[in-house]
């Protein structure tokens, strides 16, 4: 090789590298679609559209009327511009967190809702989603699954500076659902209740505390997800293996007790009666018994709780 042409393999190469640190150029976006996943390649981001969504209804989520109602509530006065919050789902694990926010998109999908979701990893990005959909005549709800931080992490402050803090207001045709099995987002450590005093009788929380509760306070509605009693979980199952179709051989009525015992044993294993917990018991169960054709779709068709 000449050493004009190793010059010109090391320059190629040094290009190759610098385009990568450059910001990359507005790739035109498929708006038809309505859900989107933000996607983020060595500091671009664009949003990937999602061809086949999680076709949670409504329906299929019990024992959460509550939670439903309030959600169900919040995104309609969104849609109709009126007054709408940024919401906090938290609770205990597998009781339908996520799984509130996919439904809840189905349901309104054809008034023009749409849902990105945003990894925690790239919500330092989320300046540059934002502006992205700022002037679109749709209405988005930002998805955030499964957030827990560190203080020290940088999508904590942009989250913060996001739902309220930026010297650039957030677009109107915006919400951020966020669901997590932290009420405050953070790690709580005992040694933090020392620093809490009193005060002209009332009880004023240490400057770690305030720090903590400063990111989820900045959701203007929070959800609180609870443990299924047994008598929920067992609805939750008939409900799953209704809907899956299993009759017996001879096409009677099913037999409760043996399916209702066989889950309270897989809940016991699992130490969880959740949402999440029958759901998979009804596809472990579906799996060894005789099923309709029909029932390989619903398999796959899981709920994500």
């Amino acid at each position: 090789m000449s050493r004009s042409d190793y010059t010109f393999n090391r320059l190629d190469a040094l290009l190759d590298r610098l385009e990568r640190l450059l910001p990359a150029d507005s790739a035109p976006t498929d708006w038809s679609a309505h859900a989107f996943r933000w996607r983020r390649d060595a500091g671009r981001g664009w949003l990937q559209p999602v061809p086949a969504p999680h076709r949670l209804a409504l329906d299929d989520l019990l024992c959460l009327e509550r939670q439903k109602a309030e959600i169900d509530r919040n995104t309609r006065q969104f849609l109709a511009g009126r007054g709408s919050n940024n919401v906090l789902l938290w609770g205990s694990r597998g009781t339908g967190k996520s799984s509130l926010v996919k439904a809840v998109f189905n349901a309104h999908r054809t008034a023009g809702l749409r849902l990105i979701e945003v990894d925690k990893d790239d919500l330092i990005q989320l300046p540059d989603l934002l502006e992205r959909i700022r002037d679109r005549p749709e209405r988005f709800i930002l998805f955030c699954d499964d957030l827990s931080f560190e203080a020290s992490e940088s999508g904590y402050k942009a989250l913060k500076a996001a739902l309220d803090g930026s010297i650039s207001a957030t677009p109107d045709n915006v919400l951020i659902y966020a669901t997590s099995n932290r009420r405050h987002l953070l790690p709580e450590f005992q040694s933090e209740n020392r620093e809490a005093r009193f005060q002209d009788g009332e009880l004023h929380q240490g400057e770690s505390v305030e720090e903590k509760i400063s990111l989820s306070d900045r959701f203007g509605l929070w959800v609180a997800f609870h443990p299924f009693s047994q008598a929920q979980y067992l609805g939750v199952v008939r409900h799953w293996v209704a809907r899956l179709g299993l009759p017996d051989s001879a096409g009677a009525p099913l037999d409760w007790e043996p399916i209702e015992r066989a889950a309270l044993q897989w809940a016991l294993r699992r130490g969880s009666r959740s949402g999440r917990a029958a759901w998979q018991f009804a596809r472990d169960w579906a799996g060894h018994e005789a099923s309709p054709p029909g029932a390989s779709i619903l398999l796959r068709e899981r709920p994500n709780l």
